[in-house]
C-alpha cells in the first residue's frame, strides 16, 4: 500500500498481524497489552522520530484516521472518553498509545477488561493481555469494524 516499509515500532507492536487498518501514512495495530479493551497504537509509517517532521500529507491523512478509530471504538466499546498518548520513550518512531476509557468493564469472548485508572490517567501497568486466540478474535472483530467504517 504505501512506500513506507515497516518500522521497528510497527514490527514491535506485531505488524502485520497486529494491523486493524492502514493507509499511506499511519497504521492502526492492536496494543498487545490492553489497558482497556480496544486499546490501540496508532504508528506513523513515515521514517520520523518528531512529530514536527511529519509531513503535511501525513498530517492530512491523520484526521480520517482518527475519525475512524474513534467511530470504531465508540461502537464496540462504548467508551466514555479517549486517551491518545504520545510517549516515544522506548520506541522512538512518531506513535500514539490509543486507549479508550470507560467507567467499569468491558467483555470480549470471555475476558473482561477494567478501566484501572478511570476517572483518572490510565494505569498502563495493569493492563490484561489476552491469550492468542482472544488477541485474533479481537484483531478479526476490528478489522471487520474498520473496513465497514
Amino acid at each position: 500500500m504505501s512506500e513506507h516499509a515497516p518500522n521497528s515500532t510497527m514490527s514491535k507492536f506485531g505488524h502485520p498481524d497486529t494491523v486493524i487498518g492502514e493507509t499511506e501514512y499511519w497504521t492502526v495495530q492492536l496494543r498487545p497489552e490492553q489497558v482497556t479493551l480496544g486499546s490501540l497504537v496508532l504508528i506513523c509509517r513515515e521514517p520520523v522520530e518528531a512529530f514536527a517532521d511529519v509531513s503535511a500529507q501525513g498530517f492530512a491523512d491523520l484526521k480520517p484516521v482518527i475519525a475512524k478509530i474513534e467511530t470504531i471504538l465508540g461502537e464496540m466499546v462504548s467508551y466514555e472518553k479517549i486517551n491518545y498518548l504520545m510517549l516515544m520513550m522506548v520506541d522512538s518512531d512518531v506513535h500514539y498509545h490509543v486507549i479508550p476509557r470507560y467507567d467499569g468493564t468491558r467483555p470480549f469472548d470471555g475476558m473482561t477488561v477494567p478501566d484501572a485508572g478511570w476517572p483518572g490517567p490510565p494505569q498502563l501497568g495493569q493492563a490484561v493481555t489476552p491469550d492468542a486466540d482472544t488477541t485474533t478474535k479481537l484483531v478479526d472483530e476490528l478489522r471487520q469494524r474498520w473496513s465497514q467504517s
